[in-house]
């Protein structure tokens, strides 16, 4: 049967993290060097409280070599120190300041969302943990409402390790349910992450329960990325150890049975492997989930 003529391909959203060394202009550049039609970034030092402030030609230079590129969308992921769940005084206001100073960043350069984990409860217990979370991110939407922001938070599933919170899908679920600015938070879902913390997608049947069972406790219409990243460590360890695509425990047949998910082709899907300056782990990566197609 012949296509419409009007029938266009979707666009393939594929990429991978890119590095911001030298200006988060530079990022672009990187990703289309490499092909991707999507990336995540950092928006600042993600081992670092400080955040140096964006120049303007910084920003100008971003939004011109972005809308150039038709890298769309670029996101952007926190810092790792952040932690909302923290029971601990200091670093739970310096997680909230660094929020906030990351969603304002994220609106500054036109980025739709900012990928977070979710945090750990350093003892204090899930529940509270979650319940802190919750708190944490209606107090934060609470001070940049009015400023009419766009930008929204991608909480991200986790392997476990630890006190960590949201290795499983009831747990994301209950931070989204206790919050008041529901309609700004949503999912990213880590392939590493979820297969570490338990969740066997390495057949059908397995990656079918798996996402039936995400779309029946969190809503697929939550998803809002996909890192995808296989495993160096086995189903259930809890250790949070990326690896390359096919190489490790997870195997091809995972990233086949998304790649090929219609569910998901407008969710953008990037690698969080890991590489050298060059990229050419990434253009190695990229080529296996392209063949899976």
């Amino acid at each position: 049967m012949n296509k419409p003529k009007n029938f266009k391909t979707p666009k393939l959203l594929l990429g991978a993290h890119m590095s911001i060394e030298k200006g988060v202009d530079r990022a672009i550049e990187r990703g289309k060097s490499i092909g991707c039609t999507t990336i995540q970034i950092f928006t600042k030092s993600n081992t670092q409280w400080r955040a140096i402030p964006l120049k303007k030609s910084e920003i100008e230079n971003f939004r011109i070599k972005k809308e150039e590129s038709e890298i769309s969308p670029v996101f952007g992921h926190s810092c790792y120190l952040i932690n909302l769940a923290s029971n601990d005084k200091e670093i739970y206001s310096k997680s909230k300041e660094t929020l906030l100073t990351e969603l304002s960043r994220c609106e500054t350069l036109g980025i739709p969302f900012l990928v977070m984990h979710p945090g750990s409860h350093m003892g204090a217990g899930e529940k509270e943990g979650i319940k802190r979370i919750a708190e944490s991110l209606d107090e934060i939407f609470d001070k940049i409402i009015n400023y009419k922001y766009k930008v929204k938070i991608a909480i991200e599933t986790t392997a476990g390790q630890g006190r960590n919170l949201g290795y499983r899908f009831e747990q994301m679920a209950e931070i989204i349910r206790l919050m008041k600015y529901k309609r700004k938070a949503g999912i990213c879902l880590d392939t590493c992450h979820i297969f570490a913390a338990g969740y066997d997608i390495r057949d059908e049947k397995g990656y079918k329960k798996t996402i039936d069972d995400f779309d029946k406790i969190i809503g697929i219409k939550r998803l809002m990325a996909i890192h995808l990243n296989d495993s160096k460590k086995e189903l259930g360890s809890r250790v949070d150890r990326h690896w390359h695509i096919g190489k490790g425990f997870i195997g091809l047949d995972a990233f086949r049975f998304i790649m090929n998910d219609k569910r998901f082709i407008k969710i953008p899907k990037v690698l969080e492997t890991p590489k050298e300056a060059d990229m050419k782990e990434d253009v190695m990566n990229l080529k296996v989930l392209k063949s899976l197609l």
